[in-house]
């Protein structure tokens, strides 16, 4: 199974700060996934310009495929400006509109505002749906006052992404064994 975890801003470190727990929880708990993090502060991404995304080369075709392969996806994103970073926007467009189909999305978010949670149910739920994506519904939604010297610092923060990994592995696997029933049923 590949999880492919997306640290979707350039700036900041409490959402970094997350990625590497979700990194760290998977890792040691299912050492049988290979997972790899995308932190985007690490590529220079082009702006996307309407091309397949194999068209792409460099670290934006790096990005693009090694999503696109992905069996499980872990999006990290803060709220800027109550909305998702153009950054991890800019990712969404790069890829096709199907680009989620039968894969398992999850996702959480840091927030310097308790009312940011909004952006996940009206901006990034809906932007994953539209790409046929399989949404875990529980995300993990973290706010300033959980970190203290880049660290987390509430323990029901890593509560809540220890369930979110658990949910995103069950989640993958149900609907991996649910597509091979499906697909056993053809005789090619």
């Amino acid at each position: 199974m590949k999880i492919v975890g997306i640290s979707g801003s350039i700036v900041g470190s409490k959402t970094k700060t997350t990625m590497n727990y979700v990194a760290e929880e998977i890792t040691k708990k299912y050492p049988d996934a290979d997972f790899t993090l995308l932190d985007l502060a690490d590529y220079q991404i082009q702006f996307s310009d309407g091309r397949n995304y194999l068209e792409y080369a460099g670290d934006t075709g790096y990005v693009t495929k090694t999503i696109m392969e992905a069996d499980a996806i872990v999006i990290g994103t803060p709220i800027f400006q109550a909305s998702i970073p153009a950054t991890l926007k800019n990712i969404f467009d790069l890829l096709p509109v199907n680009a989620f189909r039968d894969k398992v999305i999850s996702m959480f978010v840091t927030a310097g505002s308790a009312k940011h949670y909004l952006v996940i149910e009206q901006q990034l739920k809906p932007i994953i749906s539209y790409m046929k994506g399989q949404i875990v519904q529980s995300y993990v939604f973290i706010e300033e006052k959980d970190f203290h010297q880049k660290k987390i610092v509430n323990d029901d923060v890593f509560f809540r992404i220890e369930r979110l990994v658990e949910d995103t592995i069950v989640l993958t696997e149900t609907y991996t064994k649910i597509r091979e029933a499906k697909e056993d049923k053809y005789d090619f």
